[in-house]
């Protein structure tokens, strides 16, 4: 990434257990698979998108 990207730290604070498979797919998309596991991403619509439909499994971490 280039210095001047902007990005997105997102930490898993909720378990994939009896969830959809879509939402288990978006966090192995987003780089989680553990709680407390944090990714940073490249802040893109697709990426907050993401973020947006699993937001109650993730938080946003400020840098």
């Amino acid at each position: 990434m280039a210095n001047n990207t902007k990005t997105v730290t997102v930490e898993q604070v909720g378990s994939p257990i009896r969830r959809p498979v879509e939402q288990r797919a978006t966090l192995v998309g987003l780089g989680l698979n553990k709680i407390g596991r944090r990714s940073t991403l490249e802040d893109t619509p697709a990426v907050r998108g993401m973020i947006q439909k699993v937001r109650h499994l993730v938080r946003v971490v400020e840098a």
